[in-house]
């Protein structure tokens, strides 16, 4: 017998380009088999995955091609920023901030 109080796996993945003056876009979302493949995609490609439930819920509703709305700005940055932290990519004083 199935748990049906388990929600199906769920993915986002999102795109950020340092360089430009863009906000990061989501490029991907899926539930069930097709957030497996995204989450496999990832690894495969040794994109970091951050486990949010709550962020993810709300970035789930943001149409693929779509910049993060302002009101996840601070929650995305300090994803992000852990993120290059723990990649060694963030510099204090010599690099980029």
């Amino acid at each position: 017998m199935k748990d049906r109080s388990k929600k199906p796996l769920q993915a986002v993945a999102l795109h950020y380009d340092r360089q430009s003056e863009s906000s990061p876009k989501v490029v991907a979302t899926g539930r069930g088999d097709l957030a497996q493949q995204i989450i496999a995609a990832a690894k495969v490609a040794g994109i970091d995955i951050v486990q949010d439930p709550d962020l993810l819920e709300v970035l789930g509703r943001v149409p693929v091609g779509e910049e993060v709305p302002a009101e996840l700005f601070q929650a995305v940055a300090e994803i992000l920023a852990f993120i290059y932290r723990i990649n060694g990519r963030y510099a204090i004083g010599g690099g980029v901030v």
